[in-house]
């Protein structure tokens, strides 16, 4: 989007203020969620519990900045729509949570929650507002590492738990999918483009799974699957 565009964009009119409580409250929660996520990763595997404790600390303070981005622009965050927006993903989280399905969890929160974040957020960064780019742009950074630990992870242990993987795949990617969906119109509305998000998560999420051990072709089918145009 060039300079001009952006400068085009409203972002105290209303129909933009509406659509920002939807993202913003979405963020929040996803944030909130994340921390949640990171805390029962570290109970599943108390062995990491200092560096998972760090990453859930990131989460909440990345949630706190995120406020701050509501607060700059007078808008009430829409928490009850975010809270719907997740109950699927958060409900796969839990129930394999409860079953101590470590891979499980570690691809909902460090590889598929992660990529679409960082793919996400890059989306919205050229069309932000000048206080909302600035914080967006920081806590990018620090999902990077979020990223890399759930891939190292998976790398280490892929053969014991390569069909647990897929199998967490072909549960959680139709639910990303019809997120997407969801929220496509109040995308639309804050200037971000659907097809490009869709291509960076795509390629992102392809490059940690080829990074944890799936084969080219295993890539294509798993990145894509559930994909509707």
């Amino acid at each position: 989007m060039v300079q001009g565009q952006i400068n085009a964009i409203d972002f105290f009119s209303d129909p933009y203020r509406d659509a920002y409580s939807r993202v913003n409250g979405i963020v929040l929660e996803g944030e909130q969620q994340a921390y949640e996520n990171f805390v029962r990763l570290a109970e599943l595997l108390p062995e990491h519990k200092a560096e998972l404790s760090h990453l859930a600390e990131m989460e909440a303070r990345h949630r706190k900045s995120f406020e701050a981005c509501g607060r700059n622009l007078k808008v009430t965050p829409d928490l009850d729509f975010a809270q719907r927006f997740f109950a699927d993903l958060h409900g796969i989280f839990q129930h394999a949570a409860d079953a101590g399905q470590t891979a499980t969890c570690l691809l909902v929160q460090a590889l598929v929650i992660e990529c679409f974040a960082i793919a996400a957020y890059n989306s919205y960064i050229p069309v932000a507002d000048k206080f909302a780019r600035k914080i967006t742009e920081s806590v990018v950074k620090d999902e990077y590492s979020h990223l890399n630990f759930g891939e190292i992870w998976l790398a280490r242990f892929f053969e014991q738990v390569k069909e647990e993987v897929e199998a967490a795949n072909r549960q959680v990617m139709p639910v990303i999918w019809r997120m997407l969906n969801w929220v496509e119109s109040d995308m639309k509305a804050l200037g971000m483009v659907k097809a490009t998000l869709i291509e960076d998560f795509i390629s992102r999420y392809g490059e940690a799974l080829g990074h944890i051990g799936f084969t080219t072709r295993d890539i294509l089918r798993m990145s894509v699957y559930g994909l509707r145009a």
